[in-house]
């Protein structure tokens, strides 16, 4: 007798995985004097999120780069996709870390490209 074989799944639009982004930048310089200092930082964005005829990317760091404190980047939006060239894109961002030793800091970077290998 032939085994039957078990039911597979088709996955529907609502949990299929969408890309996502590495990215790594820096803070731009806050306080003064010998004070006066940046964070790096470095990690990967959530999902694509749909937004109008584009899509957007949230970003969730728990942690700076540590000196005598750290900062986080919390429920951050990138912008939308860029395109550059060859079908792929990267995503402009632009905010502020969250208030830690009595001071925040400012920054821009850019994304990586989205499966820069595939």
């Amino acid at each position: 007798m032939l085994k039957k074989r078990p039911a597979v799944k088709k996955r529907t639009t609502s949990t299929r995985q969408r890309h996502v982004h590495e990215f790594e930048g820096s803070t731009k310089l806050a306080e003064e004097g010998a004070d006066r200092h940046n964070h790096r930082f470095a990690g990967v964005t959530g999902q694509a999120i749909r937004s109008g005829s584009s899509h957007v990317h949230e970003i969730d760091l728990e942690k700076t780069d540590f000196l005598d404190h750290f900062h986080n980047l919390k429920k951050i939006r990138t912008g939308p996709a860029i395109p550059v060239g060859n079908g792929k894109h990267v995503h402009f961002v632009t905010g502020r870390t969250t208030l830690n030793d009595g001071h925040t800091h400012p920054f821009n970077f850019a994304t990586l490209i989205e499966s820069p290998l595939v």
